[in-house]
Parts: structure tokens; sequence; C-alpha cells
């Protein structure tokens, strides 16, 4: 039996939720939104749920019913009037955008609204996001479109500026730790490290409780605890070898290889941004990896803040860079020299 899916059931995102229920209590629908925040936070969730209480048959106060056949549909993810495009390699291509022009000219097979989401937006390629923008100019009747996106500003202004934006926040510690417990059935303590590294999101620390983590993180915050002391040469030898060892890992796994990588970026960033607090004396009850936090005591003392805002700055520009599909090795490269201080620097500098 498929979950009833609605609103109420979203975990968190109440400025969200309440928006979308007040556009369907409006009568109102804008054709075009753009829902906007890190991955695993409920974004797609809520544009399903969206899609049930606009089409729901006996829906009350902008929420679905959650036993009509639509809702029962929707919440199988066989309901004929939910698209999802997702990027075909490195972009959402122009051939999806016209199969989606071609699909939407017809009226919705359920009468009501059909709702297209695009993953992933902000990969659009200039012509396939050109051609989208026509679509946005003139949907055909009944048709709402969601763009979810991370970073609203690698998408075209003129995109932007015609969708209605829905921000979705990262969720507490509490509720992450709330749900994985439920859900998976992990002890408190394990749950309440995923919530800490996820950064907020739920669907980041569901994959943190999959077997296999915690070894990894332990591995990639040892190779954190290396960058400061390597020359150029090394800090450009192990940039080069990430990239094929985190590929052998996700070819044994399935995922992406770049989601490896950010995976790991994440948790180098969790760990300069740990460094950071130490080193202005914060609580450890802020720490995300409060389970190092003697070590994080020890290191800290020798650093600049000057130098560990730099270094979170640099893996942010990689994480960013890494979302555009940019050359995996050449961002690797980048960051280690950064990481290891010798960004800017001329070869005879070091």
């Amino acid at each position: 039996m498929n979950d009833f899916l609605s609103f109420s059931q979203i975990i968190g995102q109440e400025k969200a939720k309440g928006f979308l229920k007040q556009v369907i209590r409006g009568g109102k629908i804008p054709h075009s939104y753009l829902f906007t925040g890190i991955p695993g936070i409920g974004k797609t969730t809520t544009a399903l749920a969206f899609t049930a209480a606009l089409n729901c048959m006996n829906p009350e106060n902008g929420e679905n019913c959650g036993s009509c056949p639509i809702c029962r549909q929707i919440a199988g993810r066989n309901f004929p009037d939910f698209l999802e495009i997702v990027p075909d390699g490195q972009d959402i291509r122009i051939s999806q955008i016209r199969e989606l022009n071609r699909r939407i000219a017809f009226p919705p097979v359920s009468g009501g609204y059909r709702v297209s989401i695009l993953q992933q937006a902000e990969r659009l390629n200039r012509e396939s996001a050109n051609s989208f923008l026509k679509t946005l100019e003139e949907p055909p009747p009944n048709n709402i479109f969601i763009l979810s996106v991370t970073d609203p500003l690698e998408l075209l202004p003129t995109v932007v500026s015609r969708c209605q934006r829905v921000s979705f926040q990262p969720l507490s510690m509490e509720e992450i730790c709330g749900f994985i417990r439920s859900r998976e059935g992990v002890d408190k303590d394990s749950a309440d490290l995923a919530a800490r590294l996820s950064g907020g999101s739920i669907g980041g620390a569901l994959r943190i409780c999959k077997e296999g983590f915690l070894e990894k993180r332990q591995r990639w915050i040892s190779r954190a605890l290396n960058i400061p002391g390597l020359s150029r040469g090394q800090a450009l030898k192990i940039a080069y070898d990430l990239g094929d060892e985190e590929k052998k890992v996700s070819d044994e796994e399935k995922p992406d290889e770049r989601l490896i990588i950010l995976e790991m970026l994440e948790v180098w960033e969790s760990w300069y941004r740990d460094l950071l607090a130490t080193r202005l004396s914060c609580a450890d009850e802020i720490l995300i990896n409060a389970d190092f936090s003697g070590k994080l005591k020890k290191i800290s003392k020798g650093l600049k803040i000057e130098g560990l805002i730099e270094n979170l700055s640099a893996l942010d520009r990689a994480k960013s860079d890494l979302r555009r599909m940019r050359n995996t090795k050449l961002v690797m490269e980048h960051l280690l020299l950064a990481l290891a201080g010798y960004a800017g620097r001329e070869p005879g500098h070091i």
C-alpha cells in the first residue's frame, strides 16, 4: 500500500507549505515556480503534495484527501499529469524540452492540472533554457512548471523572473534526528551524528546512515589533516588521484562519481567550519564533528582565522563548480592548491 502524501506529512518547510496552500485556497494558480534550497530537504516531495492538492477530488482547506483515486496515483508516483525532467548526462537537453512541449500541448489527462518539475534546473544549457523560456512565456492552459534548483543564480535571469520563488530551508537537527530514528531505526547517537553531518538535509542524513559512510568520513578527514603540509606537486598529484580513486568507488556503488566527490567536500567543509568555530572558542555543542573535538582544539591553535575563511570559500566554489559539471580534476587541482596555501602564487614562490 502506498503512503498518503500531503503537505501535513512533510517535515518542516512551514513557510513554503503555507504559501502553496494559500495559493490553492485563493484559486489563482501561477503557472511557474522556482523551488530553491539544498538537495534532500523536501522540494520534490512538496511538488508531489502540491500536485495532489491541486488535483484531489475532495480537497479541504488547501490539503488533499489522500484517499481518492488521484491521491492514490500520486502517492504511488504513477499519476499521468506529474512529469519529471532530470538531466540527461551533463545537461537538460533541448530534445527533452521539445518532448516536454509535445506532451503539454495536449490537455491534462485527469482534467485538472498537469505539473512538470525540472530537477536540477540549473543544468539547462543555453539552448534548452532559451527554448524553455518560450514555454514559460506562453504556457498551455492548466500546466504548472516547477524548477527545482540549489542556486537560482545559475539560471538565466529571464527564466528566474518568470517564476514565483519558493524557498526551502535546511531542517533542524531535531527534525532530522527524529525522522531518521523513526524511519531507519538507528540509535540516538548514530542519528545525532547523521543529523549533524547532513547540513540540514534529510536526504543527506539518510545517505549517511548507510553502511560504510563513517569509514569514508574517517578517510576523508585524514586526508584533510594532511593537506596543509603538502608541496605544490603533492597537492596536484592528490587532486589527480582523487578523481580516479573515487571513480573506482563509484563504479562499485553505482552513483555518479561527482556525488562521491561532493560528499567528500561536504565533510571537508564541515571540518574547516569546525576548525573555525573552535578557533573562535565557540561551544562544543555547535560542532558538526563533535566526536573529533579534542583533535580540533589541538589543530586550530596554530591556524589563522582569515585562512580558514578563505579555505571555506574555496570549498564552496569547488562544490558550485562540480554542480555545474565543470572538469572534476581541474576543480580539485584548484581546490587542493588553495587548501595547501598555494592559491595565487607563482611557481617560483613555493
